[in-house]
């Protein structure tokens, strides 16, 4: 009988041991990121390197990374004092264009819903972007509409920003990271 206890209890800590080191797999940062101020650059995802973690990762999130030679992504969850971006408060990010044909720049909720215009819009890129005499942009998000660029911030719950960069002469391996955009928290409501 204690033999069958013992076994029993074995059993069910190799169970837990297997299903928490799989959680913390799929739910930790990913391997290969590079971090620039607040951003966190995401490694590309390739079909040819992508390891059983990475597609479970795909598989759980619905993400669709991008693959070598397409571009790169940044996420930031925090402003550049390290806050959550809530999405009662609104946010003046600000920068220069990074290198790239194109890139684009839009806010989601915890669930990957975006924030969106009455119209549907639900981010900015750089082909329709107001900037200043020295080519410096200002986006505002906020929950509500706002002159100039204006990114809508999602309804709930905590916010992410996602910048793509398509068609970029950078790479994560590179000495030379772009100056990407800070991200100053303003009013909150």
């Amino acid at each position: 009988m204690r033999f069958l206890l013992t076994l029993l209890g074995a059993m069910i800590a190799s169970l837990a041991l297997g299903l928490s080191s799989a959680w913390y797999m799929l739910a930790a940062p990913r391997t290969g990121t590079v971090d620039i101020g607040t951003w966190r650059a995401l490694p590309t995802i390739d079909a040819a390197t992508a390891d059983p973690y990475v597609r479970a990762r795909i598989a759980r999130s619905g993400e669709i990374g991008m693959g070598a030679g397409e571009g790169l992504t940044f996420v930031a969850a925090t402003d550049s004092n390290g806050r959550e971006l809530a999405p009662n408060c609104d946010y003046r990010i600000a920068g220069r264009s990074p290198p790239a044909r194109l890139w684009t720049l839009s806010a989601s909720d915890a669930e990957g819903r975006p924030g969106a215009t009455p119209e549907g819009r639900a981010h900015v890129d750089n082909r329709n972007l107001l900037r200043d005499g020295s080519g410096r942009f200002v986006v505002t998000l906020a929950a509500s509409a706002r002159p100039g660029n204006w990114l809508p911030m999602p309804a709930t719950g905590p916010t992410t920003l996602t910048l793509r960069l398509y068609d970029t002469p950078l790479t994560l391996g590179s000495d030379q990271m772009p100056s990407l955009p800070s991200i100053e928290r303003g009013a909150c409501r």
